[in-house]
């Protein structure tokens, strides 16, 4: 039994809107990334970097440069999804991607101080502009999901509902 991975510009019924997705996602990751290579930009996740478990080591990179390294990732995110129009495993690789950075980028929301004060008596979770900021990421990182889950072959999407 061949398994081939699947596009959804190729795909029928309610299976091709994801296309929709997809290229929604190239747009949020050039802009994103471009955003990276803007002083601005380096300053501002500058606090982010250095609170988080798992990117503190781009430090090494300076203060621009490790702006610049997110930049580049941000941008061939985007360059492997946009191909993934045409490649099911570039499709399914940046959906990955996505996944893996989503998920570190909303993980700044309970790394960061000050983003979040935790209550058990007034609001339980209350965060800053910040805090709602970071926030949507996990919309975007469910996004990746669908579309990494949408990218896999159909045998192993049946396999695991059984």
């Amino acid at each position: 039994m061949k398994t081939s991975f699947n596009v959804a510009e190729a795909g029928q019924g309610p299976y091709r809107p994801l296309a929709i997705l997809r290229w929604v996602m190239v747009v949020i990751f050039i802009s994103f990334g471009m955003q990276k290579f803007t002083p601005q930009s380096a300053e501002g996740i500058a606090r982010f970097i250095s609170n988080s478990p798992f990117v503190f080591w781009l430090q090494i990179f300076g203060l621009r440069g490790e702006a610049y390294v997110l930049g580049v990732i941000e941008l061939a995110i985007a360059g492997l999804l946009a191909a993934g129009a045409f490649s099911p495993m570039l499709s399914a690789a940046g959906a990955l991607m996505g996944i893996v950075t989503f998920a570190v980028t909303w993980s700044f929301f309970f790394t960061t101080p000050g983003v979040v004060r935790w209550s058990w008596s007034t609001d339980p979770m209350a965060w800053n502009l910040t805090g709602e900021f970071l926030f949507k990421d996990i919309v975007l990182l469910g996004v990746c999901i669908v579309l990494l889950l949408a990218s896999l072959p159909q045998s192993v999407i049946s396999s695991r509902s059984e």
